[in-house]
């Protein structure tokens, strides 16, 4: 008995021994490629990349892992108790392996004959996680225990615990405990009851079975026999206990919604991000500042899917999108989960019909009622141009099983629509830095992610003249410059026939001011003017602006505006009048801030001058010299290069002012403002519809039209169809705000001038005006009067050379 007794005592020894032999021939091996466990204080996890509007508002989140990590110290006990009786209760004591559970596994190993546990401390599981593979070996298996014993020894358990909790995965990509609760439950950790926080610590067991959206009857076993431990552990007292075990499972998944509706943007944004940083922009934790405050890329939603939506139903209803007519309704209700809302438009499934309005089947399952006053607009279309008969009952343009549109408005009511076909867009800017303050590139970025505002060059029409005008106030020419509005003809090789422009009302007024040319958008002006001041000279002058002239055509038609530009070049081009002549580049990210929110870039354009500086220019061959800045606005910031007389952009603002007052703008004196200034733009055919306007706050820009250009209708122009969506974007944008005019620089004469004539006015002439000239280009007087053709500044145009014919 003895001998046997001995026998066995040796045995135990020498199976220890070997033991020991094992592990630390296993060290000796698998140190020299055991990562540094010190690493993990500094180790980074994934954040995803988070962008939001200026005053701090989210607009997109980009990346695979959600997760908000959170120190130690704001994290709840209880939910430390709850992880801690649902995963290692021995946490405490252990000193990264816990003997009795590794004996554990390995019998259920010698039993099952597969691993079905692991025995893994939450030490353990740090390891693997942040150091190792999910893969199930035994090699792999004793890194993992020789791992944690080295972290046990360099990390106090708080540090372990907090890497542990926010690594683990719990399901909807929510990583960490923090994202989980959030995604849950709509709070922070700190905010939930026992009963949720238990329901979280029991998820990284398996995310998947005992997720409680998915499987919440699951998932609250899961949560009671954690709360069980909880009690027998001596966590909580059988009141507690009692009470979160009655608490009923109330989980709905809440996805982080946008706080502001901003795709184009938030897409921009991403795009540069990428750029600057590659992959690491989605996992790095950046957060990205844009310029665009929230309350103004709101009023540029509304104003763009307002104004589109008012259009499309000038042209009448054409038809449901779909008919599921004689199906039931379980078929309508999976019908309609396939379709989705598109710029604020749900979709709905129309039930019944009745004299008061129709009844219809909204995405929720709900049926509804649609009033029949919101339908009346709903005439049949028939062509661009043309639309049906007035309807006089429900029927007339729906029946039962048409899925239709509606708009739900403030108040909780459904008003009938349809998707627009045509498209919009709208850029707006601070003409002082070039910040974007909003920016829409469409009706719908669920519709089309095909940003409008700096992808679509299309032609401008005539809200490009300014350009040429101030080339021309640049080379010497007055706003009382008169030039003929009179036909021409156009010859050239290169076309089979005689170019004939015309004005878009097809008159002719004859011998006409610049200003009234402008405001009147007199196209035949335009072409002379271009003409005159010489095809070279305009096209260097353009490319001051930024443009590329390469791709602009060569002949005079581009006086109306037939060069292919973005919305976001003809604003940043626009953006020179509304501040005195500096060239500023549009921006959209004012700051980059780390995950500890550590400022990593901050922009700092060269802005202009907020009063623009004395211009005391003189001629040259190309135009004029600007004079050298004298004054900043921010002595720290760089200023813009002024590429444009102040006093030309001065004298320029003031005709534009006109285009408001009594020209293609008026419209606009609705804003009831002294200090607004623009120009409409419509191509042939109405292909482009534009309105460019400013005042000193911001220059903003509004195009419309089909993305396969074809005409918006007979009837339809700038003025009828952009320049409505900018009055809905800046009345609310300049509410409240002061007249911001444009300062006037120094070197400008305001004199008396005869309006036949264009000379300076005696006192006895009638009907004389007051009109804007630099010093250097004042007319003559009267006293001086000849007939002299031909020169800048002149009372009468210039005469006419081939090709160029009166008829």
């Amino acid at each position: 008995m003895i001998r046997l007794l001995k026998f066995l005592s040796w045995s135990c020894v020498a199976v220890v021994c070997a033991l020991a032999l094992s592990i630390s021939g296993a060290f000796l091996y698998l140190s020299p490629t055991l990562p540094s466990a010190d690493a993990l204080r500094s180790i980074q996890l994934q954040i995803p990349l988070r962008i939001y509007s200026s005053d701090g508002k989210l607009i997109a989140e980009y990346g695979e892992m959600r997760r908000s990590p959170i120190e130690f110290t704001a994290i709840p006990k209880e939910f430390i108790d709850a992880l801690l009786s649902a995963e290692d209760d021995n946490f405490a004591n252990h000193y990264g392996v816990d003997v009795t559970g590794l004996m554990r596994a390995a019998t259920q190993l010698l039993k099952s004959g597969h691993i079905q546990s692991g025995g893994s401390t939450i030490t353990m599981q740090v390891a693997k996680n942040y150091f190792l593979t999910s893969e199930r070996s035994f090699s792999r298996k004793i890194t993992e225990i020789l791992l944690a014993l080295q972290i046990e020894r360099e990390l106090s358990k708080d540090e372990i615990l907090e890497l542990y909790v926010n690594k683990i995965y719990l399901g909807n990509r929510a990583y960490g405990i923090e994202a989980a609760a959030q995604i849950y439950y709509g709070k922070s950790i700190q905010e939930l009851s026992l009963a949720q926080m238990a329901m979280i610590a029991g998820l990284p067991k398996a995310p998947s079975r005992y997720n409680p959206v998915a499987n919440p009857e699951r998932s609250k076993e899961r949560r009671d026999w954690i709360l069980g431990r909880m009690y027998r552990l001596g966590k909580i007292d059988h009141e507690r206990y009692q009470a979160a075990l009655a608490e009923p499972v109330e989980v709905r998944l809440q996805l982080q919604e946008p706080e502001l509706m901003a795709p184009y943007i938030a897409e921009m944004a991403r795009a540069e991000m990428v750029g600057r940083f590659g992959s690491d922009a989605y996992t790095e934790g950046f957060q990205v500042y844009t310029t665009v405050p929230s309350q103004l890329q709101e009023y540029a939603n509304t104003a763009v899917r307002q104004g589109l939506i008012d259009y499309d139903q000038r042209h009448g209803y054409r038809g449901p999108e779909a008919r599921y007519r004689g199906q039931s309704l379980e078929t309508w209700k999976h019908k309609l989960s396939e379709h989705r809302t598109q710029g604020g438009l749900q979709p709905a499934i129309v039930t019944e019909l009745n004299d008061t309005g129709i009844q219809v089947l909204t995405q929720q399952g709900e049926e509804e009622s649609v009033d029949w006053e919101t339908m009346k607009w709903a005439r049949p279309y028939l062509n661009t141009n043309s639309v049906g008969e007035w309807p006089k009952k429900p029927a007339d343009i729906v029946q039962p099983g048409d899925l239709i549109r509606l708009l739900r408005e403030d108040d909780g009511r459904l008003v009938f629509s349809q998707l627009p076909t045509a498209q919009s867009a709208l850029v707006s800017l601070d003409p002082y830095s070039g910040a974007i303050q909003a920016l829409v590139g469409g009706f719908s970025f669920e519709q089309s992610n095909y940003n409008r505002a700096i992808q679509a060059k299309r032609q401008p029409g005539s809200s490009f003249k300014p350009f040429l005008y101030s080339a021309a106030l640049d080379k010497g020419y007055t706003a009382a410059t008169l030039v003929n509005d009179a036909p021409i003809v156009y010859h050239d090789s290169s076309m089979d026939e005689a170019w004939r422009p015309r004005n878009d009302n097809n008159t002719f007024l004859g011998p006409i001011r610049l200003r009234e040319a402008l405001y009147r958008s007199r196209n035949l002006v335009s072409i002379r003017l271009l003409q005159n001041i010489g095809m070279q000279y305009a096209l260097n002058y353009f490319s001051r602006f930024g443009f590329d002239t390469q791709s602009m055509p060569r002949d005079l038609s581009l006086a109306l505006g037939t060069a292919a530009l973005t919305p976001l070049e003809i604003t940043s081009g626009w953006s020179v009048f509304a501040n005195g002549g500096y060239k500023i580049e549009p921006y959209l990210i004012e700051r980059v801030e780390s995950r500890d929110g550590d400022i990593l870039f901050a922009a700092n354009p060269p802005r202009a001058p907020r009063s623009a500086p004395a211009a005391d220019a003189v001629p040259h061959e190309e135009g004029i010299i600007p004079a050298q800045p004298v004054a900043f606005t921010e002595p720290e910031t760089q200023l813009a290069e002024q590429i444009v007389d102040s006093r030309t952009a001065y004298i320029l603002n003031s005709m534009l002012q006109d285009v408001i007052i009594r020209g293609t703008g008026r419209r606009a004196l609705a804003l009831e403002r002294d200090d607004l200034a623009g120009k409409t733009g419509t191509t042939n055919d109405s292909k482009d519809a534009w309105f460019s306007g400013y005042n000193g706050d911001y220059v903003t820009t509004v195009w419309a039209g089909f993305d396969q250009p074809e005409s918006l209708g007979r009837w339809e122009y700038g003025g009828t169809v952009a320049l409505p969506i900018w009055m809905n974007f800046m009345g609310p944008a300049l509410q409240g705000r002061p007249s911001h005019q444009l300062a006037e620089p120094e070197g400008l004469l305001s004199l008396r001038v005869d309006p036949l004539s264009g000379r300076a006015a005696s006192p006895s002439t009638p009907n004389a005006y007051f009109e804007l000239f630099k010093a250097e280009d004042s007319p003559p007087p009267m006293s001086e009067f000849d007939s002299g053709f031909g020169v800048p500044g002149s009372p009468l145009p210039a005469d006419e050379v081939a090709p160029i014919d009166l008829f």
